[in-house]
């Protein structure tokens, strides 16, 4: 098992300085904002100019974070989402990167289960296709406010769009604050559809508000509510074997030291895995 940095936890940093300080602060592996990825190819650098600066950083892209609002049923939604399935398949091919994330939202909320199932399985089979094209699989976020906001809807999800590139992130914010996946869930998952960990601690938000994950996000691993060796003993005995990224999305840590503060990071995921 390796460790990698989601980009994220830096997000002051663009796409260069982040890979500079995952390298300085001793990740192997990088999960790539999409934001940071677009910004840096709307310069005019290409995907063969970032395949070349991760070999220098000796890091490897685990995945490109992320295609949002996948159950949106409104057509010019679904045609952003397979332009953009599109572009960051071709650079995922190009350097060597597995995996592109998968985050459904709220914009069904008003719909019954059958439904945010029907429509979001339509539009993740035509993403998952334009993947297929190009070696490239789709990791799902069960996001914690969300209708797939447990690892059983999530699978439910999988089951109903039936292809073989799409599998599930653990992340252990979302299935702990949502409150609907237990450690024995993930000690029980078949490891070959565990596609990254997204390992934090973290707070819940209060009932009936706003959360604000830069806020509920924002502690190192121990300082706050999440039961992480229950959830390291979990992955662990799921049988995976891969790749665990720190993601520390917070406002505060933002505005500090960015190689401090992946140090820390990576310091602190090594006591879990």
């Amino acid at each position: 098992m390796k460790k990698a940095l989601h980009t994220k936890s830096v997000n002051g940093c663009n796409l260069m300085t982040s890979l500079s300080v995952a390298n300085e602060a001793g990740f192997k592996g990088v999960e790539i904002v999409a934001s940071k990825l677009d910004d840096y190819l709307d310069q005019g650098f290409t995907a063969e100019d970032l395949s070349q600066a991760l070999k220098e950083k000796n890091l490897t892209a685990l995945s490109i974070n992320d295609i949002c609002h996948i159950e949106s049923p409104r057509p010019e939604a679904l045609e952003k989402m397979l332009e953009q399935a599109k572009r960051y398949s071709q650079v995922a091919e190009i350097i060597g990167c597995k995996y592109i994330q998968l985050v459904p939202l709220v914009e069904l909320n008003d719909k019954s289960w059958e439904e945010i199932l029907d429509i979001t399985s339509s539009n993740v089979k035509k993403i998952c296709d334009i993947g297929a094209e190009h070696g490239v699989s789709f990791q799902l976020e069960a996001v914690a406010w969300s209708p797939f906001r447990s690892l059983k809807r999530g699978m439910a999800l999988i089951e109903k769009v039936g292809k073989d590139n799409l599998g599930m992130v653990v992340d252990t914010w979302h299935f702990w604050a949502a409150g609907e996946t237990t450690p024995e869930e993930v000690a029980k998952m078949d490891p070959t559809l565990i596609y990254n960990i997204h390992f934090c601690d973290g707070k819940k938000g209060e009932a009936d508000t706003v959360w604000d994950e830069t806020k509920l996000r924002g502690y190192y691993f121990g300082e706050a509510d999440i039961p992480l060796k229950e959830y390291s003993d979990a992955i662990k005995a799921s049988g995976y074997k891969n790749w665990w990224s720190v993601e520390l999305v917070s406002s505060k840590h933002w505005e500090m030291d960015a190689i401090e503060v992946a140090k820390r990071l990576s310091d602190d995921l090594g006591q879990y895995m």
